[in-house]
């Protein structure tokens, strides 16, 4: 596993996502099991790993820490703020609520510092230079050393970069959800030497090619399940996209979820994915994309491929999508 830069922060090459062991894709895993899938990631490299106040919410911040406690000191821990869940998980980045809530999020996980302390959604009625004058404040007292934004726009992330300078910005980002390269949020992020973090990075666990229009999603445990990209009629309509994918993972000899980790590892050198999941043969896998190399021939065939694609279906619901940042 190599290392690379978001702005001035190193971590390995390939992150992990924390958020899929407590909540959102189905039920909360046995804490053992997500302990043991956290500690196995950082036995085969990986030194970065993403979680959020929100996750769970708070199990996901208790589950992270517990698992790091042993290697605090030789990993990177990313979490979130900007959610009030005392008033029913409304925006809230008010500058005393973000003072209050990172004290919480320390405890849980177990630490003094949070390295990448993002923004988790853009508040609309707080500035953005305030946040990021709060998050300024917290990093002289050495809280927080990192500042992040999560699904901004390129008009927010120069706003806030100018006041606090920007190490990462993460929001959804896979060979099937293209709209980072189209919305100027890569080209804000490259302009101004800020790290890219994609979530979703395998397609929300579409792309490897294990659901169909009968793939079931708990309502109750999984978010998925009021996506518009998960209604059976567009997980019907959108195989071609892994049909594609297996088609040069075959030829590759690697997997699809291999080849889509790839991908976006060979876009930028400043880009650093975070699968996630709760199985350790995902896992492996997943670590497996890191030794794969596309050359631009190849990944000139995937674009010409995949530009003759058409995705069907919002990547989140109406809802979700309200809160995503799209100011221009």
């Amino acid at each position: 596993m190599k290392t690379r830069k978001l702005g001035t922060l190193e971590v390995s090459e390939l992150g992990f996502g924390c958020m899929s062991i407590s909540a959102n894709y189905g039920p909360a895993a046995d804490r053992d099991q997500g302990i043991r899938v956290i500690r196995t990631a950082h036995e085969g490299g990986v030194t970065f790993f993403d979680t959020a106040e929100v996750y769970g919410p708070f199990t996901s911040e208790e589950l992270v820490g517990e698992a790091l406690a042993p290697f605090r000191d030789n990993v990177v821990i990313a979490s979130k703020f900007g959610f009030d869940m005392a008033a029913g998980g409304s925006l809230n980045s008010k500058p005393a609520h973000i003072r209050k809530v990172v004290e919480a999020s320390l405890k849980r996980l177990r630490t003094d510092r949070i390295d990448l302390y993002y923004q988790h959604r853009v508040d609309p009625a707080v500035p953005i230079e305030e946040v990021a004058g709060t998050i300024r404040d917290l990093i002289r007292q050495g809280k927080v050393l990192h500042f992040g934004l999560s699904e901004a726009s390129a008009k927010t992330i120069r706003r806030a970069h100018a006041v606090q300078p920007v190490t990462a910005v993460q929001t959804e980002y896979s060979l099937m959800e293209r709209s980072p390269e189209h919305n100027g949020v890569l080209a804000a992020c490259e302009e101004l030497g800020i790290g890219f973090v994609p979530w979703g990075p395998v397609g929300q666990g579409y792309l490897p090619g294990k659901m169909d229009a009968q793939t079931m999603f708990d309502p109750k445990t999984d978010m998925r399940s009021g996506f518009p990209r998960f209604a059976p009629e567009n997980l019907a309509a959108n195989s071609p996209a892994v049909d594609v994918l297996k088609r040069f993972a075959q030829k590759k000899n690697v997997t699809p979820a291999q080849l889509a980790l790839a991908w976006l590892l060979a876009q930028k050198p400043w880009i650093v994915p975070i699968p996630g999941t709760r199985n350790p043969d995902h896992l492996t896998e997943n670590l497996g994309a890191v030794n794969i190399r596309l050359t631009p021939a190849d990944l000139r065939e995937i674009e010409a491929d995949f530009s003759q694609i058409k995705v069907y279906g919002g990547r989140m619901n109406e809802e979700q999508m309200k809160v995503v940042d799209q100011t221009q």
